[in-house]
């Protein structure tokens, strides 16, 4: 890139000539004054007293508040310093001129204030005013296409700071329609578990087939017929006892009649 710092300095012409006499004697000596100070301050600025240089750009601008190359010379000496800024709010009241030259200068210059705070995009724009003026400027051209190009840079970061903002919104939407699904699943599993536990529960509580009759038989079992004697049960007993004895009596007399043959009907 060419120097931003690069200054076109403003070479004054030879004065006008002025008719001799009394009446033009003061404008005469005005425009001696700011002759004067503007070759000193050119002097000074390329010895590098920018200080001094400036001293004598203000004096000359008192003489003539307008003039577009005071006001030039003025922000050529305010970039120097680094007062960027500033440069940049007073390169532009040399705009008023009938030099293309230095208007082209003045956006050339304008762009480099801005291109130094980094304001790429008006950077731009400043330059493209001053190739419109002078296509053929090629520091212009080079600064332009530098300006566009630490633009992107600069936007670069910003869109993927952008891009890692919507990820990161995105992967946390995601996590949490996943923690509300694995909660809705936790649930689920939950309420059935307590519904199997209730079952469970329920089946245990309840007697088993068999059991509740076998109970019942044993505690008749147990129980003693009601109304009845020992002496009446000791008779049951024996009579139970003898009709035990008289069936197995009979069971033998059964068993011991032999088997008839088969043959003719007698």
């Amino acid at each position: 890139m060419t120097s931003p710092d690069r200054s076109r300095r403003v070479v004054l012409l030879c004065c006008l000539l002025f008719t001799m006499g009394a009446a033009f004697a003061g404008t005469n000596a005005c425009a001696d004054d700011y002759k004067r100070l503007i070759e000193e301050g050119n002097e000074l600025y390329e010895q590098g007293k920018y200080d001094e240089a400036l001293a004598r750009y203000r004096e000359a601008q008192i003489e003539r508040p307008e003039a577009p190359e005071v006001q030039y010379n003025i922000a050529g000496v305010l970039y120097r310093q680094g007062a960027f800024e500033e440069a940049a709010q007073t390169y532009p009241g040399s705009l008023n001129t009938e030099s293309a030259a230095l208007e082209a200068s003045a956006h050339y210059n304008t762009g480099n204030s801005l291109f130094r705070q980094q304001k790429y995009p008006e950077a731009i724009e400043s330059y493209k005013q001053a190739l419109s003026i002078n296509p053929e400027d090629v520091d212009a051209k080079f600064n332009l296409e530098l300006a566009r190009k630490m633009l992107k840079e600069q936007l670069q970061p910003q869109q993927q700071d952008q891009q890692q903002q919507q990820q990161q919104q995105q992967e946390q939407q995601e996590q949490q329609q996943n923690d509300e699904q694995n909660q809705d699943q936790q649930d689920q599993q939950q309420q059935q578990q307590q519904q199997n536990d209730q079952q469970k529960n329920q089946q245990q509580s309840q007697p088993q087939d068999g059991e509740q009759g076998d109970s019942t038989e044993q505690q008749q079992q147990a129980q003693p017929v009601e109304g009845l004697t020992k002496e009446d049960t000791e008779r049951i007993l024996d009579a139970l006892k003898e009709e035990e004895r008289r069936l197995q009596k009979e069971k033998q007399k059964v068993q011991a009649t032999p088997e008839r043959a088969p043959g003719k009907d007698w």
